[in-house]
């Protein structure tokens, strides 16, 4: 069997998969400040349905994946470790600048105007915690000023009377000389043994000193943490009978195994969504869907990513915790959307998010202490959710406490009765996330109407024939695994591996051709190198050479310019033509990036960062959901449809005992122990051979 493991927000999703593909899955409530319990929590529920205890599942998986929330809680929270910055004298102030971005990092495009919403984020490392040393390489790394040792070891000593846990060194052009820094790293371990340090040269040799220091400082700030969690729960796995292959998934795109997950915690800080991304891609191949929209909404938040031509978007710079990280991740647009979403009425309007009541103590409906009406309040208000079916009725919802929380705060302030209130929730969320998906797809310059939208996460499928529709896509996916989709990921996921060099060269300018002036053997010796570095560590996971993919690119950016695209290199020997062909791709990329005519190949072209990935693949049986047998029965209940403004009666099935081809009229509702997919009047839906849910929009009758 093959085990995946996401924590949200809200709920630990699990599936668990057998070898012929079929799969079973549950949620259990996440347990902040202990979240191994609620990962068992969650074995227990699939154990005992499967019959079995605990133990005895644990000895048949083969292999557990598992998407962490463990380096983004902590981030979040400001609970990592007191760390140290050592860098080069004149540039302490670095990380603490942020290259004048930090006071809007992270707010959404309509607030940057706001200037009272402005402001800097918490200091990961505070000034009286940043060291400066003599020493300077440059650009070309050339020694210009010899490290001063003597210097070092003070400002080290210093750091330790002042509490420091660990250690972080960024030093400049480190990237094209490392010797500093890895002396400095000699003379920590010297001075305080044992002690965990990052170096920039390994977790982050790129150049932009300002993204270098603060991925560096991330890397230390998380480590003591998240290793000691992953050490918690593999050890306890593994008393309780585990004895397969236990890997991370990553914000790359593939799971890694905990050792070096451990070493590299700031690849962990997007580990979740990008599991739901790379389900969607596993998931988009079979199918047949090259260009496809993913949508996931959970409790806390809603996620979006795009898939072109079969890859998955990657960003080589992210935004996380208001700090920019340079580490390449797949890119995901999050936003404070979310079945927890708080409602409130300010200024005779509607407003949802970006708050959320998260797991605890969770939606009024939840009976857990909750006094704020949400949107998982709205749906059950509604009679989209069946407060009697949530989590296959093993916690009941009280639909009379989420009616009278949304009559005293937003029905009655408004006039209206308590559906329309409801009605209003979710059209105002709705159509909120729809705006996300309007600024990934047309802001980027892509057509929606040319991709699959895939909707998961516990309230993805409740919501998506609504955003979908406002978004004008086609066709609607609900995949089987929808209600777990990240933990699928973690299963889906191959062995990732990344390693990037730094070196500007220009080529090209004036009448000259992009190319010219670029050496081909220079290209071919840095990008040999980076694959050697890849497969060696894929090799000491145990993973096989002919089990592994090998994708090559180029950062690329005209001169004079802040940012770069990923270009992709072919296989094999890099010659002229080979560059040539390369930047008649970055040009095509960029002119589909920026419009038509934005190309300027006159400017010339610089290389920024080199960079290979080798993809270990692993074995993944294709997904279908465990079926229940017999013939599927349609029930009946009335519920406010948002779409007409009215009760009407709605078809109530039961997603496991749908037979394949069977058609679905708007209104109903397809329901799962973890999730409802919601189809709305005017909408129509079948099951394909997987036993996922395709929506047609306005394939149905008015």
């Amino acid at each position: 069997m093959y085990l995946g493991v996401d924590i949200g927000g809200t709920f630990t999703d699990l599936v668990l998969m057998d070898e012929d593909g079929t799969i079973t899955t549950t949620k259990a409530l996440t347990t902040p400040g202990e979240l191994e319990k609620g990962v068992l929590d969650a074995i227990e529920l699939v154990a005992n349905d499967r019959g079995l205890i605990v133990e005895a599942l644990l000895k048949q998986i083969k292999a557990f994946g598992h998407g962490t929330t463990q380096a983004t809680n902590a981030l979040i929270e400001r609970t990592g470790a007191c760390t140290g910055l050592i860098t080069t004298r004149g540039f302490g102030d670095t990380l603490l600048l942020q290259r004048l971005m930090g006071f809007t990092a992270g707010l959404a495009s309509e607030q940057i105007g706001w200037y009272s919403r402005r402001y800097y984020p918490v200091p990961i490392v505070p000034r009286h915690l940043i060291g400066v040393v003599p020493e300077r390489v440059d650009q070309a790394g050339r020694v210009l000023l010899p490290l001063d040792e003597e210097a070092t070891r003070r400002v080290i000593d210093d750091l330790v009377t002042k509490g420091v846990e660990v250690f972080a060194v960024s030093l400049l052009w480190s990237f094209r000389n490392p010797s500093h820094e890895r002396r400095i790293g000699e003379l920590i371990r010297e001075r305080v043994p044992g002690v965990y340090v990052t170096l920039s040269c390994d977790v982050a040799p790129v150049i932009g000193e300002y993204e270098r220091t603060a991925t560096t400082a991330l890397n230390s700030y998380l480590a003591p943490k998240v290793s000691r969690y992953l050490s918690s729960i593999e050890t306890l796995l593994r008393k309780r009978g585990f004895g397969g292959t236990f890997r991370i998934l990553n914000s790359i795109g593939g799971v890694m195994p905990v050792a070096q997950a451990a070493l590299r915690p700031v690849l962990l800080l997007a580990s979740g969504p990008t599991g739901g991304v790379i389900g969607s891609q596993y998931l988009a191949k079979s199918l047949g869907h090259p260009n496809v929209i993913t949508t996931d909404m959970g409790g806390t938040s809603f996620d979006v990513g795009l898939i072109i031509d079969g890859k998955p978007q990657v960003s080589s710079v992210h935004e996380v915790g208001r700090y920019h990280i340079s580490t390449p991740t797949v890119d995901i647009r999050a936003i404070g959307a979310g079945g927890g979403s708080i409602a409130r009425v300010r200024d005779g309007q509607i407003e949802v998010g970006p708050g959320s009541a998260g797991a605890n103590p969770g939606p009024v409906s939840y009976g857990r202490g909750g006094k704020l009406a949400t949107v998982t309040d709205a749906n059950v208000v509604l009679g989209i959710i069946d407060p009697n079916n949530f989590l296959g009725g093993r916690m009941k919802l009280d639909r009379a406490a989420a009616a009278q929380a949304i009559k005293d705060q937003i029905a009655e302030p408004l006039g209206l009765s308590v559906e329309q209130a409801a009605a209003g929730i979710r059209r105002v969320v709705d159509a909120h996330m729809a705006d996300t998906l309007r600024e990934v797809t047309i802001g980027r310059g892509h057509d929606p109407r040319d991709f699959v939208l895939y909707a998961y996460g516990g309230a993805g499928p409740v919501h998506c024939a609504s955003y979908g529709a406002e978004l004008g896509v086609q066709r609607i996916i609900v995949p089987a695994t929808s209600m777990v989709h990240s933990a699928y990921g973690a299963v889906a996921s191959d062995i990732h591996q990344t390693t990037e060099r730094s070196l500007l060269l220009r080529g090209g300018g004036g009448e000259l051709s992009p190319w010219e002036g670029l050496d081909p053997q220079l290209f071919e010796s840095i990008l040999n190198e980076l694959e050697k570095s890849c497969l060696t560590t894929l090799e000491a996971a145990g993973v096989a050479r002919a089990d592994v993919i090998v994708r090559r690119s180029v950062d690329l950016r005209y001169r004079r310019q802040t940012h770069s695209l990923i270009t992709p290199i072919p296989e094999g020997p890099i010659t002229r033509d080979v560059l040539r062909a390369v930047m008649e791709e970055f040009e095509r990329a960029y002119e589909g990036n920026y419009g038509r005519g934005a190309a300027f190949r006159e400017a010339g072209i610089e290389t920024t960062i080199f960079r290979v990935e080798a993809i270990g693949q692993t074995y993944k049986p294709r997904p279908r959901l465990a079926t229940k047998g017999g013939v599927a029965t349609t029930k009946t209940r009335e519920l406010y449809d948002p779409a007409v403004g009215c009760q009407v009666p709605a078809a109530i099935l039961d997603w496991h005992s749908l037979a394949e081809g069977r058609r679905i009229n708007g209104p109903a509702v397809i329901e799962d122990p973890a999730t409802a997919v919601f189809i709305s009047s005017g909408q129509s839906a079948s099951v394909d051979a997987a036993r996922n849910i395709v929506i047609e929009i306005g394939g149905g009758p008015a």
